[in-house]
């Protein structure tokens, strides 16, 4: 595979600590440290705090290197924890979640576990049904990561995978880099190298819900820039197919509601995944382009994501099923969150018409994931919750909110003029 290249301005940009915005004196997570301090593996895990100052924070944590929490503010300055997870290490280590995890060696899913690599043909860890997937029985979910904390804003989780481990070839040394900016971007740079030809697909599986309270996303606004998508067979294996979304429920080219279509069975696609649990080819060629949007009508916070990745997984917790307690005793129920993940394509080993996932000796594999949050301006927040009270369809609101441009100039007065025509070109 090709090393992937950064743009040395894309990263500049990303990472210039200039204040952004509003400062708020915010709450913390409310996690007891000590909760989380115990041995694994031999290893002691902790939890790691970055904040800005605006007063965002992100919690992390050694075992799979999971984001624990993520306290953002909504419209009206209140901050809440906007992402899945538990307030204790036990629950981690009991259940077989992926929450806020590091994904790895290989994210999504490999048919039959099973791929060739210079004539050489490999088997790896099978663990979903006769599929591997998110890197097998013991991905990097389930590993302990050292962490090196730089400063308030940035550290650095860092593993060596062994060769063989899981079936994988190659020992692969990788690390992430996580640097909260005074923008409120949350920017995780990936970078391994290899002593092996093997696949590299790393991504982040954290659960979003900008309402903070973990109960449904079906209101939450979703925006892809994705013309097609990766249709999946009866295991969720992909058929190779590059589809169109045109005048599908996969077309989120307008901001729509992500309940509008999600139970249209009628489609097969969603029939099989029951909802969303699919691979969107974006358009997007580098990380100063949108690949996406998620945007919580109610209380406004917003959540814009940028990759170089060729594809983002989009999981609205499907399978959760309300068996699950987490943060203050929240019980997870099925569609409580959103999952973003930025990606090469599922089962791209066994697919040479794909972009290529091997990494060879002397390569760098490098991947940034930005995730941005915001809010979006109080008139077109406001327009939005109505819609959504009235006919539970935030399309045109959103649609307002994104043209109004509220979050960049600060100014909503063009939101109003969308409340009959939703035109926010017109002037008024």
């Amino acid at each position: 595979m090709k090393t992937k290249v950064f743009l040395t301005s894309v990263l500049a940009a990303c990472l210039m600590l200039a204040s952004c915005g509003k400062s708020y004196d915010a709450p913390k997570a409310q996690l007891n440290r000590a909760d989380f301090q115990t041995e694994i593996d031999g290893k002691q895990n902790d939890l790691y705090i970055l904040t800005n100052a605006n007063g965002v924070e992100v919690t992390m944590m050694n075992f799979g290197a999971r984001i624990v929490s993520i306290c953002t503010p909504d419209k009206n300055g209140k901050f809440a924890d906007v992402v899945l997870g538990f307030d204790n290490i036990q629950p981690y280590l009991d259940n077989k979640t992926d929450f806020g995890a590091f994904i790895g060696r290989y994210g999504n899913r490999i048919d039959k576990g099973q791929f060739t690599i210079d004539g050489i043909e490999y088997q790896v860890s099978v663990n979903d049904g006769t599929n591997s997937l998110h890197g097998g029985v013991k991905g990097y979910q389930y590993c302990m990561f050292d962490i090196e904390q730089i400063n308030n804003q940035q550290l650095v989780v860092s593993y060596t995978s062994a060769d063989g481990e899981m079936g994988f070839p190659g020992t692969l040394n990788m690390k992430a880099t996580y640097t909260l900016t005074d923008c409120n971007s949350l920017v995780i740079a990936y970078e391994a190298t290899t002593d092996k030809a093997t696949v590299v697909n790393l991504t982040n599986h954290s659960y979003f819900n900008l309402a903070g309270d973990a109960q449904s996303v079906l209101d939450h606004m979703l925006y892809l820039n994705a013309d097609a998508y990766t249709p999946v067979n009866d295991i969720f294996i992909t058929t190779g197919e590059i589809a169109s979304v045109e005048g599908t429920p996969m077309d989120f080219r307008q901001p729509t509601r992500i309940g509008e279509r999600i139970n249209n069975y009628d489609f097969d696609q969603l029939k099989k995944g029951n909802g969303y649990d699919h691979n969107w080819v974006l358009n997007t060629k580098c990380p100063k382009e949108l690949a996406g949007k998620l945007a919580d009508p109610v209380s406004g916070r917003t959540l814009e994501f940028y990759t170089n990745e060729p594809g983002v997984q989009v999981y609205t917790g499907n399978f959760l099923d309300g068996s699950l307690k987490g943060k203050k005793g929240v019980v997870y129920n099925q569609r409580a969150a959103i999952c973003l993940e930025t990606q090469h394509y599922p089962d791209s080993p066994n697919r040479p018409e794909f972009p290529s996932v091997i990494v060879r000796p002397g390569e760098t594999y490098k991947s940034i994931c930005i995730y941005k949050f915001g809010v979006c301006g109080k008139a077109a927040c406001e327009q939005a919750t109505a819609a959504c009270d009235k006919k539970q369809n935030c399309e045109k609101a959103a649609a307002c909110d994104k043209k109004a441009n509220c979050e960049k100039k600060q100014n909503c007065e063009k939101a109003a003029a969308c409340e009959k025509k939703v035109n926010c070109d017109k002037k008024q």
